[in-house]
């Protein structure tokens, strides 16, 4: 199991550094809106939608996610119309930051095709559109940025074997322990201090925003995390998809990548004006 996880990831590793810096930005949009799409399917399954709505649901995801890239200039590598998503990144954020925490509180059911498909809308198409987004801004930010997800997950995961005690959400997800999330904290901040180090940007009032800034961020990927697991639970789902193998599906790999990815590309608009 673990050999397939490690062999899988590494092709994905090399299959997304070729996208990101080879594609043009319309064909790196494309495959964000395919990603979208696939997603979306899995999302279907999620909330046991039957098979037309979840062939339906991955279209209209996919051709949404296309548009709005495209008409916001995404697809050209422009930045001009970035703040027009300002709306849908903002209703991300609160999404994750307030309703995703009282969702796993009180344990909603995703059982309503309306309310599914509006909840899916907002955690899957402005993470698929920041994942333009930062492409335009620049390579190595989407990939520092997502590399802030990688080093929490793997963190939490070899921390959690190992240290594990003191289960975090036990009816949630059994396996995540507050050993493994404080483990990714550290480690997240760690990787901060590399890339500050390597930056030259060492000055104490910056150092001390940005580090409160990556515990947040990791506090936001594992709230990602518990959030589909919360729903693949209530499916019954061991796994949202069987595309990847040793990973499961995409919105396995994405989960963490979809309460984070959007804030980022927020904040970088809100910099911007």
């Amino acid at each position: 199991m673990l050999k397939d996880r490690v062999v899988t990831a590494l092709l994905l590793l090399a299959g997304l550094l070729g996208a990101v810096f080879l594609l043009p930005a319309i064909a790196w949009l494309a495959v964000c809106a395919a990603l979208c799409g696939l997603a979306a399917w899995e999302w279907g399954g999620l909330a046991r939608f039957d098979r037309p709505l979840r062939m339906s649901t991955a279209v209209v995801f996919a051709v949404s996610c296309l548009m709005l890239g495209y008409l916001t200039g995404l697809g050209s590598g422009t930045l001009a119309g970035t703040p027009l998503l300002l709306p849908l990144y903002a209703i991300s954020a609160l999404f994750w930051m307030f309703v995703v925490p009282m969702w796993l509180l009180r344990k909603w059911p995703l059982d309503k095709p309306m309310l599914a498909s509006l909840v899916g809308f907002i955690v899957l198409i402005p993470t698929a559109l920041a994942l333009a987004h930062l492409r335009v801004v620049g390579p190595w930010v989407l990939l520092g940025t997502m590399a802030v997800v990688w080093v929490a997950d793997i963190a939490a995961y070899f921390t959690g074997r190992t240290l594990g005690r003191n289960k975090l959400a036990p009816t949630i997800s059994p396996g995540k322990t507050w050993e493994g999330a404080m483990g990714a904290v550290a480690a997240v901040l760690l990787y901060g201090i590399g890339v500050l180090v390597w930056l030259g940007a060492g000055q104490a009032g910056g150092a001390l925003v940005i580090g409160l800034a990556l515990v947040t961020w990791t506090a936001l990927s594992i709230i990602g995390d518990l959030f589909e697991s919360l729903l693949k639970r209530q499916a019954g789902l061991k796994d949202s998809g069987s595309i990847l193998p040793g990973h499961g599906g995409i919105l396995d790999r994405i989960d963490s990548l979809t309460s984070t990815l959007p804030i980022v590309a927020l904040v970088f608009v809100l910099l911007s004006h």
